[in-house]
């Protein structure tokens, strides 16, 4: 896995610190239908912001759910804010 410079790390808060969640995590964990999704919008995009609502976090930390998710999507992890994470996936020529 490839490294995120500083500049794309900048770049990526920059755009979506204004924007709100395009996915939000619930009780129902990192589904395999919510991974597509974020998939999806990776592949559309290069980032996403995620949103984990407190019914998931059930006693893990936000930021392990983060890395999680990070990990099955192939997309390196940005930040975590409180409940609120973004990831980013340079998109395939």
């Amino acid at each position: 896995m490839n490294r995120l410079t500083a500049g794309t790390k900048r770049r990526v808060k920059r755009r979506l610190s204004e924007e709100r969640p395009t996915v939000w995590i619930g009780k129902g964990k990192a589904s395999g239908e919510l991974l597509k999704e974020i998939g999806k919008q990776l592949e559309k995009k290069e980032m996403v912001k995620i949103k984990i609502l407190k019914s998931a976090i059930d006693g893990e930390k936000a930021k392990e759910i983060a890395f999680k998710i990070a990990e099955q999507t192939e997309a390196l992890l940005v930040e975590v804010r409180g409940h609120t994470f973004m990831l980013y996936k340079r998109r395939k020529k």
